[in-house]
């Protein structure tokens, strides 16, 4: 199960998100290459601000994500449409998974534990490069549908998941 990032957990983060970065550019994407997003000082405001979740694989610090509730500047100017006019939503950013674990669906298990941690919400969105196939299947199969078009860090695919929750009142 995901878990609150830590200040303490600072510098594995930062090892997860440069050998992902290192495996965008083996793929030939440049996401995350032009500039030092994501860097040191956006995973310590995401720790303050307490959005700043790691997922532990066998003990070791195998994945970081930032997870925020509420409403996203950006995905308001989205070139397509959403699947609702949800304004209180939850979206991932800032994925990154270690290259150690790589392979062992660790990316869809961030999501799912993201999905069980945040149970009150039915709407989750992300978005990713164009060129990230293999976000985009990782998406895709959790059953996130494409939107649009949105910019963050340059042009992004945004997906967008509503989830039925079956209440237990009575």
């Amino acid at each position: 199960m995901i878990e609150k990032a830590k200040q303490a957990d600072l510098s594995q983060i930062i090892e997860v998100i440069e050998s992902a970065r290192a495996f965008l550019k083996a793929q030939g994407l440049d996401q995350w290459q032009t500039s030092a997003y994501p860097s040191s000082t956006d995973v310590l405001s995401d720790i303050e601000k307490g959005v700043g979740y790691v997922l532990r694989h066998d003990g070791v610090l195998a994945g970081y994500a930032a997870v925020i509730t509420g409403f996203e500047p950006a995905y308001d100017q989205l070139k397509g449409a959403w699947l609702n006019h949800n304004r209180d939503y939850v979206t991932v950013h800032r994925l990154a998974i270690s290259s150690q674990v790589r392979g062992q669906s660790l990316g869809q298990k961030l999501f799912t534990d993201v999905f069980e941690t945040f149970d009150t919400y039915t709407d989750f969105r992300v978005d990713t490069h164009p060129d990230n196939q293999i976000m985009q299947h990782i998406l895709t199969k959790l059953g996130f549908e494409s939107c649009g078009i949105v910019i963050y860090e340059g042009e992004r695919v945004a997906y967008q998941k509503l989830i039925s929750r079956v209440s237990n009142i009575r």
